[in-house]
């Protein structure tokens, strides 16, 4: 089982939107969550340790993450971190990644207006329970088999980078 981190952390770029070959939205959020505190004596805010990570958000999710989120924007953001394994150049790499399950803005340092995107809208009136005939659509539990920085796990690595 892969560890959960919930976390507040800052977007070092914007989020990238990309589509797989089978036209499931993929964005790449680059993010960084650091120590920073207040020094009670000097009353100065000090910077401690920086972690950098790139998280991974899948279909709606994606979408609604690339439309919404900027460069520089604080966020909340709950996660699987998994380990990123690739080869290039016969030269074996690998990072930190995230596989983003939740992401928002925070309000303490920013004000929202929350709309259903449109695939919510479609269940409207319903308060977005399926109408009979309809399904459900859930939020898979694991990435899709198309992962463009999926991990060949026979290997340990892809022979792709991951970005």
């Amino acid at each position: 089982m892969l560890p959960t981190l919930t976390g507040v952390g800052r977007l070092t770029g914007d989020p990238e939107l990309r589509f797989t070959q089978s036209s499931k939205a993929v964005a790449s959020i680059p993010l960084a969550f650091n120590s920073r505190r207040k020094n009670p004596q000097t009353n100065e805010w000090e910077d401690g340790d920086t972690f950098f990570v790139r998280g991974t958000a899948w279909e709606r999710l994606a979408e609604n993450a690339t439309e919404t989120l900027t460069k520089g924007m604080e966020v909340i953001v709950t996660g699987d971190l998994r380990t990123e394994r690739w080869e290039k150049d016969g030269q074996k790499y690998e990072r930190p990644a995230l596989l983003i399950r939740s992401i928002a803005p925070n309000l303490a340092f920013a004000v929202a207006k929350v709309a259903k995107d449109a695939a919510s809208q479609q269940n409207g009136q319903n308060g977005g329970r399926p109408q009979q005939g309809q399904t459900q659509r859930s939020r898979p539990t694991t990435p899709p088999t198309d992962d463009p920085w999926a991990v060949d796990q026979a290997q340990g690595y892809s022979n792709e980078p991951p970005f």
